[in-house]
């Protein structure tokens, strides 16, 4: 199986590679107008607390790029799918289907972590305060992971590009804005409040920040995250079995 997911990896990072200056650039876009938008523009006017807005801002902007970065990498999966009719020839292929599963997750992950990184060397070069730990680069995988699976999951179900952008506008835009990422959850309505903390991304949010700033963090974020990474596995899987069929 190892060798298996391995192979579907690496095809993936061919193309990658081969991609990479343009993918770089284009990654660098919308974090430095986030830093200069909100960090230096409406952030020197927000009292953050104990830090400044900046620090704040950096590891929201950590989840929600990671978050749409994995999620948007797998997305071709779809296009394999439904259109190009492209992945039959991986169901037909003698791998075991959990190591397609893994190959492609694997190779939307190291984009999401790529791009994390440009981010956190742009965070740097604003002035931004933070620190980064083994546990924090264990919950920013976490993150590329899940939404990684999510996307997969939803390819495999879908059956239309529009429907695609739907998940993008009702699920993701949502999560991008109200989960932490800009602004605490608790200046939220309290019944709105209790649904937006058990999404993944609140979590990730709120444990980027809290491990950035002190070095430690809640260990029942990093279960709930678990939790969502084997269940989207488990519900992405079943999925791709049922086209086995």
């Amino acid at each position: 199986m190892l060798w298996d997911a391995w192979t579907v990896f690496w095809r993936d990072w061919v193309v990658l590679k081969r991609r990479m200056t343009k993918f770089i650039l284009s990654r660098m876009v919308a974090p430095i107008l986030y830093l200069v938008a909100f960090g230096w523009g409406l952030g020197r006017s927000i009292d953050a607390g104990s830090g400044s807005y900046l620090d704040f801002l950096v590891p929201g902007i950590l989840a929600l790029n990671s978050m749409n970065i994995s999620f948007n990498s797998i997305i071709p999966v779809h296009a394999e799918r439904i259109y190009h009719k492209s992945l039959e020839e991986y169901i037909i292929a003698p791998i075991c289907p959990q190591a397609f599963i893994v190959g492609k997750v694997l190779a939307s992950v190291l984009r999401g972590l790529i791009s994390s990184a440009i981010i956190l060397v742009l965070a740097v070069l604003f002035g931004a305060k933070f620190t980064v730990t083994p546990l924090f680069l264990a919950v920013l995988v976490l993150n590329c992971i899940i939404f990684s699976e999510i996307g997969f999951w939803a390819a495999m179900l879908i059956d239309t590009y529009e429907e695609m952008g739907q998940v993008n506008t009702y699920v993701l835009l949502p999560m991008s804005f109200l989960c932490g990422t800009f602004f605490s959850t608790q200046a939220l309505p309290d019944a709105l409040r209790w649904f937006i903390e058990i999404l993944p991304l609140t979590h990730t949010s709120s444990l980027l920040r809290s491990i950035g700033s002190t070095g430690e963090g809640e260990m029942a974020s990093v279960l709930v995250l678990l939790f969502y990474a084997v269940l989207c596995f488990f519900l992405g899987n079943r999925a791709f079995l049922r086209l086995r069929r």
